[in-house]
């Protein structure tokens, strides 16, 4: 059983999270059956060792992290990698994949593009 993890930075404004509630909802639209989770790096909870343990409890034995980052920072760039392998040694029996940071995706990338020129 796969679950996925829409990872966000975070906000210290509750009002903010509202976005990534958002894509959830629009993950179990186009699924139903999809478990989807929402976690944060920071200021904002849940965080993603929350989310971990709260999947084991579901039977999920995949485990694909989306991060809705739009650059390539620190957060990306060193804390995720720091996080995933922290996952992977905590719960070894788990498959988990990181898929690229949403705003290098070309879709992505397109679609900013277009609402550019609209």
């Amino acid at each position: 059983m796969r679950a996925t993890i829409l990872l966000a930075h975070g906000s210290r404004d509750p009002l903010w999270r509202r976005w990534v509630d958002s894509v959830a909802q629009r993950v179990l639209a186009l699924d139903a059956q999809a478990i989807v989770r929402c976690a944060f790096l920071e200021l904002s909870t849940p965080d993603l060792t929350s989310v971990a343990r709260e999947l084991v409890t579901t039977g999920a034995t995949e485990w694909v992290v989306v991060p809705l980052f739009l650059g390539l920072g620190k957060h990306v760039l060193e804390d995720l990698p720091r996080l995933i392998e922290q996952l992977r040694t905590d719960h070894p029996d788990v498959i988990i994949t990181c898929r690229p940071s949403v705003g290098e995706e070309p879709q992505v990338l397109d679609l900013l593009a277009k609402m550019a020129l609209s």
